[in-house]
């Protein structure tokens, strides 16, 4: 009852754009205190620089957004990100923006021919990439969508998948496993090489291709995890069912670790 009560009190409030202006600069203030307070490792820096203001297409896991923001501000990144029309995604437009990023709305439940052809229109004309989370906005967790693939296909640009992880850092109970960093603490971040799709590509070279980038993200994220010995993190979650799970009492733990 109070939890009906409370979301009836806080969901209006939540839509309102001043208000997601707020947070969104609260939040902000947070992840630049962070990022200046932590030791930083960027790995393949070099494939970042040369697609920075050139079409390409970054793509990083839902969760692993958090410390991508200040790196694509710092470097001067030229780019657009995909976000929901949900409220959170609104709001997280809204944090992108003060990082420099500007947004296209939609996804491949909702408006998504319209995102495919802003986005497409954004990479041929020659001086802004693209930044998407193929497993987003609500899964399942580290999979791969089509969205990233199309765009390349379409438009020649290259498919270049990011992901960072830290040593100490707090895995949120949602079904991507937000990872939130520490201040203080060592932050690596791996830029992989770039992923090229044919526009005569077939329908059974398109999958072969989609599970070579879901394997090469996925490696990179459990790598990097490996690194810093944190909870292995699951694939397959979507927003839906987790939420339902944490309902019912049956939420998934995080228990294993790499060593």
């Amino acid at each position: 009852m109070f939890r009906k009560i409370w979301k009836a009190f806080w969901e209006p409030i939540l839509r309102l754009s001043i208000f997601q202006w707020v947070i969104a600069l609260v939040m902000a203030g947070l992840i630049w205190f962070v990022y200046f307070t932590c030791r930083k490792e960027i790995v393949n820096y070099k494939t970042f620089k040369k697609y920075r203001h050139k079409p390409a297409i970054f793509v990083f896991w839902h969760g692993r957004s958090m410390m991508l923001s200040p790196i694509v501000c710092l470097g001067g990144m030229k780019s657009y990100a995909i976000a929901s029309l949900h409220k959170d995604g609104k709001m997280m437009a809204k944090l992108q923006h003060l990082f420099g990023l500007r947004a296209i709305y939609g996804s491949s439940h909702n408006g998504g021919l319209s995102v495919l052809r802003n986005g497409i229109k954004v990479l041929r004309r020659g001086d802004h990439s693209l930044c998407i989370s193929p497993d987003g906005p609500g899964g399942p967790s580290l999979r791969v969508q089509d969205g990233a693939l199309y765009f390349a296909k379409m438009s020649g640009a290259p498919i270049i998948p990011v992901c960072f992880s830290a040593r100490h850092t707090w895995i949120q109970r949602r079904w991507d496993r937000y990872l939130l960093v520490y201040p203080f603490t060592k932050i690596k971040c791996k830029v992989g090489e770039p992923m090229f799709v044919d526009s005569k590509i077939s329908e059974q070279e398109f999958e072969s291709k989609r599970q070579e980038l879901e394997d090469i993200m996925v490696k990179q994220l459990r790598e990097l995890d490996a690194e810093f010995n944190l909870y292995y993190v699951e694939q397959d979650f979507t927003a839906a069912e987790f939420k339902k799970a944490k309902r019912q009492g049956k939420e998934p733990k995080l228990t294993k670790r790499y060593k």
